[in-house]
């Protein structure tokens, strides 16, 4: 709770861009709650962290299985982590929802590009009950046809309703595009076309070959003792050994682009054009990600950045403008995005353009920089103030290799950027050469306009894939 408070303490300062608050500047750093990080015989990774504000443990349990493995099947990661408490060994789909309902307990299960997990929330008391519903889905679940075809039917569904929304499929364009064939081109919903084809069985032999204990981590952040829950752990899951190795993953190499390429993605009754446009970008664990977050909160990682100020304060040509990095394992992208009326879609990107292009050309000073340093530290307390959010913190630091230093080290990384710092930073890490457009809208009008942008590509959003 000592944590807690000093985080609380520091959201609650009135920070005015360009100057830094003394309390602030003297508060002590923030500090990752103690957790123990055990690791059993069959190799699974525990994290066990006590946090005693409310009697709730929170369970996070992480799998080297996204969509990064569907292996030509694309979709069957996400199926299989949806369909994962459609029952097990010795509990059948209606129980385990009976049961959990009963006692109140929150879960899901989802899967993203590089892993696929579970999460659950439930009253300690109740421990002895959950724990042994957790364990069977982990490590005996068991794909009822019946059940998988109606998860697979309402996904077909929803894959053809996501077309008509391009805010929702244009960073699946876009990662199609720039990685190409690369396990990270994978769309993780799948396709129409490879969703059908996807069976119970699939989702079974995915399941044994990719939810394995030596490459998994089980998460458990609240009210409980060490000793206890490291005991309950040791009975439940150290005889949980992988049912059949995974097929080896071709190493498929990254695209390093010499020249600027246009996806124009038809939508032949669009109004309006949603655009992304950008490069690789840095892993997660990269030395140099704090630095990039916060030169990114100047370009367009917040409401008043340079992009949002130009194209919606300044320019009127759309209600929001941004940009991102988005950090994988072993890559990652940098993109900036927005959407506005067709006939002000050049407009828009030349604007966006030249916003970049004056990154570059005159960096930051010391007094924006400043600002987005006191954003930042402000912003980020309040992301690891319970119990739930810690526990996906922890998951985090298990796929992607960062260690503690990340928040424990946030406030003194975030302050030592220097403007000379944010000038190579942004050299290194914002590509302004080379850049890969992606734009959902109505070809017809946009083809020859977006030409200058380099070599054209058209799909029309109708057509199964991305």
């Amino acid at each position: 709770m000592a944590v807690l408070g000093t985080w609380m303490a520091v959201v609650c300062l009135v920070v005015s861009p360009g100057i830094v608050n003394a309390a602030q500047r003297e508060s002590p750093s923030f500090k990752l709650p103690t957790y123990e990080k055990i690791t059993l015989k069959n190799g699974l990774t525990v994290y066990l962290m006590e946090h005693h504000g409310v009697p709730l443990i929170y369970v996070s349990a992480v799998f080297p299985a996204g969509a990064v493995k569907d292996a030509g099947k694309a979709g069957l990661a996400y199926l299989t982590a949806e369909t994962l408490f459609s029952g097990t060994k010795n509990y059948r789909k209606k129980q385990i929802e009976e049961n959990l309902e009963f006692l109140g307990a929150n879960y899901y299960a989802y899967a993203n590009l590089e892993s696929a997990g579970i999460s659950m929330s439930f009253i300690n008391t109740d421990q002895d009950k959950v724990f042994p519903i957790v364990k069977e889905v982990i490590q005996d679940a068991v794909f009822d046809p019946d059940e998988f075809e109606k998860r697979k039917k309402r996904l077909l569904l929803e894959l053809a309703q996501e077309k008509e929304q391009p805010s929702m499929v244009i960073g699946a364009y876009f990662n199609k595009f720039v990685f190409g064939s690369h396990g990270y081109g994978n769309p993780v919903y799948g396709t129409r076309a490879s969703v059908k084809k996807i069976r119970s069985i699939d989702a079974q032999t995915f399941y044994n070959a990719h939810y394995r204990p030596e490459e998994s981590a089980l998460v458990i952040v609240g009210d409980f003792q060490t000793a206890r829950m490291k005991k309950t752990v040791q009975e439940l899951f150290e005889a949980w050994r992988s049912k059949k190795n995974p097929p080896p993953m071709e190493r498929i190499p990254l695209t390093a682009f010499d020249k600027s390429r246009v996806l124009l993605v038809n939508k032949s009754d669009a109004k309006e054009t949603q655009f992304a446009f950008g490069a690789l970008g840095i892993p997660r664990n990269h030395p140099d990600y704090m630095a990039v977050q916060v030169v990114n909160t100047i370009l367009g990682g917040r409401f008043t950045s340079w992009l949002n100020d130009a194209l919606r304060i300044n320019a009127g040509l759309t209600y929001g403008a941004g940009s991102s990095f988005k950090t994988y394992k072993d890559s990652g992208t940098f993109v900036i995005s927005s959407f506005t009326r067709t006939d002000t879609t050049v407009k828009a990107i030349d604007l966006a353009f030249d916003v970049l292009d004056r990154l570059h050309n005159e960096g930051v000073d010391q007094e924006t920089l400043t600002s987005a340093r006191n954003y930042l530290i402000g912003q980020f307390p309040p992301l690891y103030e319970t119990p739930g959010s810690l526990a996906r913190l922890l998951s985090a630091m298990f796929i992607y290799g960062f260690d503690e230093s990340y928040v424990n080290d946030f406030q003194k990384i975030v302050e030592k950027v220097t403007v000379e710092e944010a000038r190579n930073i942004i050299a290194k890490h914002f590509p302004k050469d080379n850049l890969q457009f992606v734009l959902i809208g109505k070809a017809a009008t946009l083809r020859d306009q977006v030409r200058k942008y380099g070599e054209l590509y058209e799909k029309d959003i109708k057509s199964d894939g991305f």
